[in-house]
């Protein structure tokens, strides 16, 4: 199984695509996994040398107890790079995974050719909003935050017309420990980097679902006013996991970003 020792723990992860090509490495969001990416995966195979791992704390990967931090989640893509011998790669990275996005551009500038940040945010306060979360999965497991977290990641029509792609997602977020959610969503509750990503320096695409009702449009326009060498892409008729629910829109906006002259 391609586990790999990274700070402590194991981490779970998949390559593919051309095994020449640059290297794009994608993030999963909170209570999901790398499978979250499966319906890029036709596109930017073709295109990249594909490396998704399941985050800390879910998937295959390790769930250590304990609050994480975005830091040590930074930390992880990283150990991750080093494990793959890559010196520099592209990003993409969605909600938690643009999180830690923003971070490794942030500090490790030259581990990151481009970044994608999808809906996700530089600030996700109050912290009373992620108590009540966390209080929600210790006291009744992840069926207790199923349905109101589905209700928030797609649109009602999607949710409707499409039930094999949520029946997945809500597979995902079942299947994801309790612990490790805890400790991820500690890491965005302490998290603030609406000041330091003023020193994101590489070429960086914000996308965001028009409907997503958290890492809101304003979220994203947060970001791009914050990052200098930014554009924001806004896609129509998505919530949040706007790479599944727009994932022709949403696969065209990253490869033509990304192979951008």
């Amino acid at each position: 199984m391609p586990h790999a020792t990274i700070n402590g723990i194991e981490l779970y992860h998949e390559v593919s695509g051309q095994p020449d090509g640059p290297v794009l490495l994608l993030s999963n969001s909170l209570a999901s996994n790398l499978h979250m990416w499966d319906p890029q995966m036709e596109t930017f195979q073709r295109h990249f040398r594909v490396v998704r791992y399941d985050s800390r704390g879910h998937g295959r990967s390790d769930a250590p107890a304990g609050a994480y931090s975005i830091e040590t989640l930074t930390a992880d893509a990283v150990g991750l790079l080093d494990h793959l011998g890559v010196a520099r790669a592209h990003f993409c990275g969605l909600s938690k995974g643009g999180m830690v996005g923003q971070r490794l551009a942030t500090l490790h500038p030259d581990r990151v050719d481009r970044l994608v940040l999808a809906d996700t945010a530089a600030y996700m306060g109050p912290a009373d909003l992620w108590e009540g979360r966390i209080q929600l999965a210790e006291q009744g497991g992840m069926a207790a935050i199923v349905d109101a977290t589905l209700e928030r990641w797609f649109t009602k029509p999607f949710r409707d017309n499409d039930e094999r792609a949520v029946g997945k997602v809500r597979e995902m977020i079942l299947n994801t420990p309790v612990k490790g959610f805890v400790g991820c969503c500690r890491a965005i509750q302490s998290m603030d980097q609406r000041e330091s990503i003023r020193a994101i320096a590489a070429p960086t695409l914000i996308v965001v679902g028009a409907d997503d009702p958290g890492t809101t449009p304003d979220k994203g326009r947060e970001i791009q006013e914050r990052i200098a060498h930014s554009k924001l892409t806004i896609l129509p008729e998505a919530a949040h996991l706007a790479n599944i629910e727009q994932a022709a829109l949403f696969d065209a906006a990253v490869i033509e970003f990304l192979e951008a002259k």
